[in-house]
């Protein structure tokens, strides 16, 4: 059951709109169908996605709300929990939402990595065609240099350092701006713990971005490049239209 779910949702149609960029790419560019395939899969996603940066900027407009009431119950976690979800639901938001998108995403980078480099047995530049859509025919050429510069198939510093320096910029852009420490006021411990967070999501993340993308492989730090690409610019759009 888990392995028809996997082929069904995931794995078969990743890989089969990266043959199908590749076959229609000139010159069967392996990077140039991932950025096709990775926009898709964005397209596709973009609802979930509008949603989750519309939550983080509303999360921004109401944490001091927030913080006044985990204040205010700070002996009565079940009222603070409701008090809570009271501000929640009257901003019209889900917590979730940015959670669910990025487990959502990650059997996604983990179907594409399988598509350049296991192809279910088939690596590229050869073509499985036996797992093609019969409207998928089989690419003539496939070219594994993104831009006959950098081999997709290798490890790429350039794109891994710059998947880590876009993952920054997003990070960024969403999280909210740490309050100054006040003179004279001792530290809360909720607060250093959320401010160590704040530090570890704006600058720890970009750097494990960058490791695991070259780690792995280039078509994955292409695949974090677009997609945090996409998201600083939905995040712009929201800003601008909402």
């Amino acid at each position: 059951m888990f392995s028809s779910i996997w082929h069904n949702l995931f794995f078969d149609p990743v890989y089969n709109t990266l043959v199908f960029f590749i076959d229609v790419i000139p010159r069967g560019d392996v990077g140039l169908a991932i950025i096709a395939t990775v926009l898709v899969v964005k397209t596709i996603l973009l609802p979930i996605s509008i949603k989750a940066v519309k939550t983080q900027k509303v999360m921004r407009e109401i944490e001091p709300k927030l913080k006044e009431l985990r204040e205010k119950h700070k002996n009565d976690r079940q009222a603070q929990s409701q008090a809570m979800m009271a501000v929640y639901q009257e901003a019209g938001m889900n917590p979730l939402a940015s959670i669910f998108l990025i487990f959502l995403q990650i059997p996604i980078v983990i179907a594409l990595y399988f598509s350049v480099y296991k192809g279910g047995g088939v690596p590229l530049p050869n073509i499985n065609i036996d797992i093609l859509y019969s409207f998928v025919s089989e690419p003539v050429l496939v070219t594994m240099n993104f831009l006959s510069v950098i081999d997709i198939s290798e490890k790429s510093i350039l794109l891994a350092l710059a998947a880590g320096v876009t993952q920054f910029i997003h990070v960024n852009l969403t999280m909210p701006k740490l309050p100054p420490k006040e003179e004279g006021v001792e530290p809360n411990l909720k607060d250093d713990f959320m401010r160590n967070m704040q530090t570890q999501m704006r600058f720890v993340m970009p750097v494990l971005i960058t490791i695991v993308a070259y780690t792995i492989s280039a078509a994955i730090a292409l695949y974090f490049l677009v997609s945090n690409l996409t998201m600083i610019a939905q995040e712009y759009f929201v800003k601008k239209h909402r």
